[in-house]
């Protein structure tokens, strides 16, 4: 190779290497030591993100149904927090790690098991409280999305 091609090569190497710089500095979210904050591919920020928007959406439902089903004094709200958080955490390091049919699996038997532990019930009524909290959150859903129609409605006119 001729001095001219090398010379050639490693400029399209820095182009592209700045193009990435300054393109995906958002997406490499690098910390101050300039190392990439990415385990694998979990991202701790989204991570985090999940856990708190999980915590906001899911943990009321959970213990609306866990109360309605094994009684106020196993089903507190701050264990529906952290069958939430524990729940995230796990399914996002399972998710990086196996991903697929199989990790959905692990999962749907995670919860069941975070759900039966810290609502102090068995297999069958973790898996009835997790069906009604999955009908609470669809009920709910639902109610918000006729008021959200109702309300740009109502903005629009019409």
């Amino acid at each position: 190779m001729t001095s001219k091609c090398l010379e050639e090569i490693f400029s399209n190497e820095i182009k592209k290497e700045k193009f990435l710089k300054t393109n995906f500095k958002n997406e490499l979210k690098l910390n101050k030591s300039g190392e990439s904050k990415m385990i694998g591919e979990l991202d701790l920020i989204a991570l985090l993100i999940q856990i708190v928007v999980g915590i906001i959406v899911i943990a009321p439902v959970l213990w609306l149904a866990g109360r309605a089903l094994v009684g106020k004094e196993k089903a507190k709200f701050l264990d529906a927090v952290w069958i939430v958080a524990l729940g995230t955490v796990i399914g996002a390091v399972v998710g990086a790690l196996i991903g697929g049919l199989v990790a959905a699996v692990i999962m749907f038997i995670v919860w069941l098991a975070l759900i039966k532990h810290f609502f102090d019930c068995g297999w069958l009524m973790a898996l009835a409280i997790a069906i009604i909290a999955v009908i609470i959150y669809i009920v709910i859903v639902a109610i918000l999305a006729i008021i959200g129609i109702g309300i740009l409605a109502l903005g629009f006119g019409l």
